[in-house]
């Protein structure tokens, strides 16, 4: 429906008949009060085509592209890519989309606007062509284009984004349920119009995560199913459709020659290929091999004694394939091994950094991976928002007042960072620094064996892990927890059993990977949040629910200034760092790939990219045979 004007100070408000003053103040004062009422009329906003996280948008309204696509690029021919593991669904968004086919969104489903990776966290239109929303981020228009249409000719609407709306915030994945739980209500005053009125959020980052909602068709989505997996093709509103697929081995897509936004500027020397074949293979020496026999165009290498020794075959030498290496622009983030502290044995902080001083990254890093990698000390490391080697601005203080002695002394100076062994694999003062902190915790040395001294009960636990190098990792880790007496067994478990266990929290150690991005926010909920701890599927591994924690998340979310949730982010870095929630491990400096010479791809790539082409190569193209 049609708002009216809201008067937001004197000079806007209506000529009144003078009169005695002395009536007219209380009476000019009880209209304002009236007018500044959360129910009352509000003045429309100026639309943009944009919205920053902080900030402006860098690109006019005029933009041509995006400056890591290149407009010229030709279309056409086919891109083959491999994944490992497995899928059995083509749902990417309910609880069970961990077990989603890779490849669907962004290809066959696309959001209301969609995002520039040469900037921190800036939106532009998509199926949405404008956004309005009010200095408060209160409230949030969007203005669909009218072009907008399903793969099946249907215009989207509205209404179509309405139903997605509430299908995904009571049947989505936890931080959709969580975010887009905090609307007070919505409406849709006509076909290409839909309005969110978030009063009282105190999350400025809740319009940008409304405009990443996906597009689904109410006429063509069964509700009632959609909390089950599903292989029934689904009608998306993206330049390519399903073709083909072998449940669980392979999906093709076909670009739709009726894309609605194909000439679209956001989408401009993008979505290249005619057609995309996705295979799954088992393990990842089978992925390999594939690669090597030209089966697929593209691999990326996380494997640093492959990349150091397994590109010297003839495909290789012969210039068909090329490997390259290209440096994040992003925050690392974090991967590491994740104590669930759902288990009792892992309640105790001292045990968990005990346990923690026994990865021997300076062994494992020679001896396993050719001294490739770095050491990660930070959930957001090498990047401004981390805390690592940084002393606690006044600022941070501020926010980590209200909980005194959650952050350690040492952190919150920025003087720690994680154990440093002599390399020998046999480090004995970091195994007396460990036995010392079990010591306090409670837990003794008995025959060689560590038992919790009030029980007697020996401490043994499983570490659950999904392929092979990650077994020969956690068997590493293993026997030197061994050495301190822990009795711990390494599991390798399938790719649906993992992600199963994993969404019930199912497991007592398992390893866990947290992309960081340059503008984190609303999904460190679902990372760290109480509210999170025991919502299945989400990403808190941990089980975190610290109220310190959730005042942090809380804090970033709401900050006005970059500086303000710079500071914000590395009070979070600290709290969580203080925890000893994980075992850091490491990170490579840079991405390593490998590809068919017959790719080509732009000179410049985005800034905050992390993969840096994402899961189907968005900006590359085939090149004239």
């Amino acid at each position: 429906m049609t708002r009216s004007p809201r008067f937001s100070n004197t000079s806007d408000a209506p000529s009144v008949p003078t009169m005695n003053a002395r009536l007219i103040r209380p009476l000019f004062a009880c209209l304002l009060a009236t007018l500044a009422s959360p129910g009352a009329p509000r003045a429309a906003e100026p639309a943009a085509h944009g919205l920053a996280m902080h900030g402006e948008p860098s690109l006019p309204a005029d933009f041509a592209h995006l400056p890591y696509a290149n407009p010229d690029a030709p279309k056409g021919g086919r891109l083959s890519i491999g994944f490992q593991g497995t899928f059995d669904s083509l749902n990417p968004f309910n609880l069970k989309a961990g077990s989603a086919a890779q490849g669907l969104n962004g290809n066959i489903f696309q959001t209301l606007m969609t995002r520039s990776l040469d900037e921190p966290f800036t939106l532009y239109g998509l199926v949405a062509q404008s956004i309005a929303t009010d200095e408060a981020r209160e409230h949030v228009t969007f203005r669909l284009d009218p072009r907008a249409r399903f793969s099946d000719g249907s215009p989207i609407t509205s209404a179509d984004i309405l139903f997605t709306f509430d299908l995904l915030k009571t049947r989505g994945r936890p931080q959709q349920r969580a975010a887009y739980g905090q609307v007070v209500k919505v409406e849709t005053p006509d076909e290409r119009t839909i309005s969110f009125d978030l009063t009282g959020s105190n999350d400025r980052e809740l319009p940008l995560t409304l405009a990443l909602m996906p597009a689904l068709s109410k006429a063509r989505t069964d509700s009632e199913r959609f909390n089950e997996t599903s292989l029934d093709i689904p009608v998306g509103s993206g330049p390519y459709r399903i073709e083909a697929l072998r449940p669980g081995e392979s999906l093709t897509l076909k670009r739709n020659p009726d894309y609605w936004a194909r000439d679209l500027p956001i989408h401009r020397g993008l979505y290249n290929f005619d057609e995309i074949r996705i295979e799954y293979f088992r393990d990842s020496a089978s992925l390999y091999e594939a690669f090597k026999g030209g089966l697929i165009d593209y691999r990326d290498e996380t494997n640093p004694t492959r990349w150091l020794t397994g590109y010297d075959f003839p495909a290789m030498q012969s210039g068909r394939l090329v490997k390259a290496s290209l440096p994040l622009g992003v925050p690392k983030g974090m991967t590491g091994f994740a104590f669930n502290t759902r288990n009792r044995l892992f309640k105790d902080a001292r045990l968990r950094e005990a346990f923690g001083l026994m990865f021997d990254f300076e062994w494992i890093n020679a001896k396993l991976y050719g001294g490739l990698y770095r050491r990660t000390a930070s959930f957001f490391d090498e990047s401004e928002l981390s805390a690592s080697g940084r002393p606690a601005s006044e600022a941070e203080r501020a926010l980590l007042a209200p909980f005194p002695g959650v952050v350690r002394a040492d952190i919150l100076e920025g003087q720690w960072r994680p154990s440093q062994t002599d390399g020998s694999g046999r480090d004995r003062t970091t195994a007396r620094r460990a036995l010392a902190l079990l010591k306090e915790a409670g837990y003794v040395l008995s025959d060689g064996a560590l038992v919790e001294r009030a029980s007697g009960r020996a401490v043994e636990f499983e570490i659950m892990v999904v392929d092979r190098n990650q077994e020969r990792l956690a068997l590493t880790y293993a026997d030197s927890l061994r050495r301190i007496g822990a009795n711990v067994r390494v599991r390798l478990v399938d790719e649906v059993q993992y992600q199963r266990r994993r969404q019930k929290f199912d497991f007592d150690v398992m390893l866990g990977t947290w992309l960081a991005s340059a503008s984190p926010g609303a999904e460190q909920r679902g990372r760290w949040g109480s509210s999170s701890a025991n919502q299945e599927a989400t990403f808190n591994l941990a089980g975190v629910a610290s109220p310190a924690v959730d005042a942090m998340i809380a804090a970033l979310l709401a900050a006005h200034s970059h500086a303000d949730f710079v500071s914000a982010v590395r009070a979070l870095d600290r709290v969580l760092l203080s925890g000893f929630y994980i075992v850091p491990l490491f990170h490579a400096p840079e991405q390593w790939f490998a590809h068919s010479t017959a790719l080509a791809r732009p000179e410049r790539t985005a800034r905050f990219a992390a993969p840096l082409f994402g899961a189907t190569l968005d900006s590359w193209w085939r090149k004239a045979p």
